[in-house]
């Protein structure tokens, strides 16, 4: 899995590069401001409300999630990438590299196409092929190479080495919300359809695809994690933990995993994208292992 940058690189000069991103990479707040990471929301749709995701409440939105009320999401206005490439610009970037969510999942990566096309510099838009805290990770290696100076060319090469490296695992209750959203296939979803089957998912090729499935809801995260351990096998890997709502199932999960991943970076537990959440659904969680560089 790599990322489709959509414009070749060519002769890229060394530029002062600006890095953004969007909110389905599932970033906290406190590492995207130490990064100076810009992240421009995708919005939620729930009734006659479209809004950014950052501006619902996530419990009501859980709530109607729980209810089975319709939450359907949509990417973000392209006024919204504009205005994010304006201030990049102002703050003196001469360049900007914009990472997003696959282009399988989201459109989100065509509106800050037409956005760039109104901006006074270059602005390079990046298909992750992914989404959640593996887009989240090779943001933030986009931003620390361009902290470090490096050109163009290197911090997108920063970006997409770290997707090529990360895995995304995600545990689902049920794949009716995935089935209904259509971000998996009727004949993916069937595997689910046992009630007592839970699935596992990962991102493969820029798609949601199940990856095996295991009987009852202890066992099930018992094999996520066993599955997160093969994939870091002796690599130092920094591991994110992500959910709607981060619990004592949560931090089980990531005891376990400090305690079976014999090299561990930094593991981190985030509150995961609402906009993500409403196509997985209540009770999904997500795991990146993505290779430190």
């Amino acid at each position: 899995m790599g990322a489709n940058f959509g414009l070749p690189w060519g002769n890229v000069e060394d530029v002062p590069v600006a890095v953004i991103t969007d909110s389905t990479a599932s970033l906290p707040e406190r590492t995207a401001k130490q990064w100076d990471i810009s992240v421009v929301p995708v919005q939620v749709v729930v009734g006659d409300r479209v809004d950014d995701e950052n501006r619902y409440d996530r419990e009501e939105l859980l709530r109607r999630l729980l209810d089975h009320e319709p939450v359907t999401t949509q990417p973000p206005d392209p006024g919204a990438f504009f205005w994010t490439f304006q201030d990049a610009v102002s703050a003196g970037a001469t360049a900007i590299v914009c990472l997003h969510i696959s282009t399988k999942l989201s459109a989100t990566a065509d509106a800050a196409r037409e956005a760039a096309q109104q901006v006074s510099v270059p602005v390079y838009i990046l298909d992750s092929g992914t989404t959640n805290m593996s887009l989240g990770f090779a943001a933030v290696s986009a931003a620390r190479a361009a902290a470090a100076g490096a050109s163009v060319e290197r911090v997108m090469s920063a970006a997409d080495a770290r997707i090529r490296a990360s895995t995304e695992l995600i545990y689902v209750d049920t794949l009716d919300y995935l089935r209904r959203s259509r971000r998996i296939g009727g004949a993916a979803a069937a595997i689910g359809s046992a009630l007592s089957i839970r699935p596992i998912l990962t991102i493969s090729g820029g798609e949601v695809t199940p990856l095996t499935r295991t009987p009852g809801t202890k066992r099930a995260l018992a094999k996520l994690v066993d599955v997160a351990v093969e994939r870091a096998g002796a690599t130092t890997v920094d591991v994110a933990i992500a959910s709607m709502e981060v619990g004592d199932r949560e931090h089980r999960v990531a005891g376990e995993l400090r305690r079976l991943l014999p090299s561990l970076g930094d593991l981190t537990l985030v509150q995961g994208s609402t906009v993500v959440g409403a196509h997985v659904g209540p009770g999904a969680l997500g795991i990146t292992v993505a290779p430190v560089p």
